[in-house]
């Protein structure tokens, strides 16, 4: 980590690291791999790198919300401007200019958005917090603060200005627009079959409705894909098993022997504790992987791929403790352990990969990384069992090959993970067990404990639970603009209609068939904007395609969900009004003006 000096690139700044890494790599080689490169990155995009996707998703949704509620008001304006042109016309006919009366409309819009911004303030005040108390930990990073900053306030408060003029703009045009005898004559409810500028406010509903369909969509596959890694088979039982890091003093626990002696006394101690069902010592924290070797040497195989296998160092109580299945031949015993035996025991993927249609116990394997260290130098490791496989390489990637062997074989590195089955709350065994440990030593330091539920809450579920909390927010209350703006143009339609509805049932109409009618016109302008939204999702879901995991960015299931809701809501919010003005006597209609 490093400042960079005004005016130098990272790609500059890479290169001249990457001369340094391979001089580094000449002296040191173990420490670096044969082929590498040096890539430089500012701090802020290392931090917020892998978040960069979520975010983006989170800016197209609201910008979605925004024209959506864009729509909602634009829609309302222009009722309540026809609503008001023999208003408008009678000013008119005293003298106010067109000028005046757009001033006055826009003066009244921007009076609104006034209030609507006081109380949106307060909202996101509240809501902000009330989404970080909901917030998962890990689903951000953690030196991000949220909250509601000054330059975000006036950002909103600056979009709201800009909204509000081109929302309120257009209805103000309309609402002076046409002849002053028109709009003094012809102006008011109840003058016609239709209403003026009808096709505009329907645009507007078909364009709500298509871009809610984008947002449920988007939240409709945010949810299965949780649903889906929340159901990964991880071929072990992550339920009650606390996890302990410890970092062992430099210089008293670098051999095998050293290591094989302070471990047994803890693995003992903490099996002695109550609420202890198992224990083992490990170098990985699953279902993220172990150690790994480019390449595997089998006697009498060639390949000429590389062989990416992962190996773990584990106790005897390893498998028990993690509840994988024995497949053929057995476990590693106590005996494997203490006396450091050469053998391990390999998973189902390995041995149906690198054996394919014969028996692996009884052959040898090489893992040829080992051939770095003097102590492990040229080990053939002769394979004793087969084990079921379980996650390794991560929760979205299939089981990788796998190997497992005693840990006593070597002593590398300077750090061990302690995995523990527990009867009760693995929390609640911590003290306990932290206790054990410093009972052998006390200069072993604790760096990272918890629950594996928890773990895998944080690093593998926070995400995508996070855009399903944001996403379904947004999505929620899409919906709810959307109910209002279909329910606001539906009544104000059927209101404009009531005379002529009134006619028809003085001829005769059913109150059915005008129900029917008013139903199947709101359900053309939903059926057009699911199409719309259709066709945008499938373009604007493949953006989402690197937040979500086990469901297409076009699943079927999804899509078919979101448009049987989108229509039964759709529907209902045209009942209500068509349904009230079926209710009307025949006689109040014909003379409703």
């Amino acid at each position: 980590m490093g400042r960079l000096k005004p005016g130098v690139s990272f790609q500059a700044a890479a290169a001249d690291l990457n001369v340094v890494a391979q001089r580094l790599s000449n002296i040191y080689p173990q420490d670096f791999p044969q082929h590498f490169n040096v890539v430089a990155q500012s701090f802020a995009d290392s931090v917020v790198g892998p978040f960069r996707p979520m975010l983006y998703a989170l800016m197209g949704a609201v910008t979605m919300l925004l024209l959506i509620a864009c729509c909602n008001v634009a829609n309302l304006l222009l009722a309540r401007a026809t609503a008001r042109e023999r208003e408008i016309a009678i000013r008119a006919s005293m003298g106010a200019t067109r000028a005046r009366l757009v001033r006055q409309l826009m003066v009244e819009s921007f009076l609104l958005a006034l209030a609507g911004s006081v109380f949106g303030c307060l909202f996101a005040y509240v809501g902000l917090r009330g989404i970080v108390a909901m917030m998962p930990e890990g689903a951000i990073p953690r030196t991000a603060v949220v909250a509601l900053k000054p330059i975000a306030l006036w950002f909103a408060l600056g979009v709201t200005i800009l909204t509000t003029f081109l929302c309120g703009l257009a209805p103000a045009l309309h609402a002076v627009h046409g002849g002053l005898y028109h709009r003094l004559t012809g102006a008011g409810r109840g003058s016609g079959g239709g209403f003026r500028h009808g096709k505009l406010r329907a645009g507007l509903v078909i364009f709500e409705v298509a871009l809610s369909i984008v947002l449920v969509i988007g939240a409709g596959l945010m949810m299965r894909s949780l649903f889906a890694l929340e159901h990964v088979d991880l071929g072990f039982n992550p339920r009650n098993l606390l996890f302990v890091r410890l970092a062992l003093p430099k210089g008293r626990y670098d051999t095998a022997d050293q290591k094989r002696l302070l471990f047994q006394q803890i693995i003992e101690r903490v099996n002695s504790l109550p609420g202890v069902t198992a224990a083992t010592v490990t170098i990985s924290l699953p279902p993220f992987g172990a150690a790994s070797t480019d390449d595997v040497t089998i006697p009498g195989k060639t390949h000429s791929d590389r062989w990416r296998t992962q190996f773990d160092l584990g106790s005897e109580g390893y498998f028990r403790t993690l509840g994988l299945p024995l497949l053929r031949g057995r476990f590693l015993s106590d005996t494997d352990v203490q006396s450091a035996r050469r053998v391990v025991v390999v998973n189902e993927t390995l041995a149906s990969k690198y054996f394919k249609g014969e028996d692996p116990i009884g052959q040898t394997i090489k893992f040829n990384i080992l051939d770095q260290f003097p102590e492990t130098r040229d080990f053939n490791f002769e394979i004793v069992g087969v084990v079921g496989d379980a996650r390794n390489d991560g929760l979205r990637d299939a089981p990788q090959p796998e190997a497992y062997m005693a840990y006593t074989i070597a002593g590398l590195g300077s750090s061990r993970c302690l995995l523990i089955r527990t009867a009760t709350e693995p929390m609640a065994m911590l003290d306990s067990v932290r206790h054990e440990v410093w009972a052998a030593d006390s200069n072993i330091a604790l760096t990272n404990t918890g629950s594996l539920e928890n773990f895998l809450t944080q690093y593998s579920y926070a995400a995508p639970q996070f855009g399903l909390i944001t996403l379904g927010i947004f999505a929620g209350i899409g919906l709810v603009l959307v109910i209002i703006g279909v329910f606001g143009v539906m009544a104000y339609s059927v209101s404009l209609e009531t005379h002529d509805i009134g006619i028809r049932m003085a001829l005769g109409a059913q109150q059915g068939n005008i129900l029917k009618m008013i139903l199947l016109r709101g359900l053309r302008l939903i059926t057009v904007g699911i199409v719309v939204g259709l066709l945008a999702s499938f373009g604007l879901t493949r953006f989402l395609a690197s937040q979500i995991w086990g469901v297409s960015p076009t699943d079927p299931l999804t899509f078919a969900a979101v448009v049987a809701a989108i229509v039964v809501v759709g529907l209902a919010a045209c009942f209500l009004p068509a349904r009230r003005v079926t209710q009307v006597d025949p006689l109040v209609a014909l003379r409703y003006e």
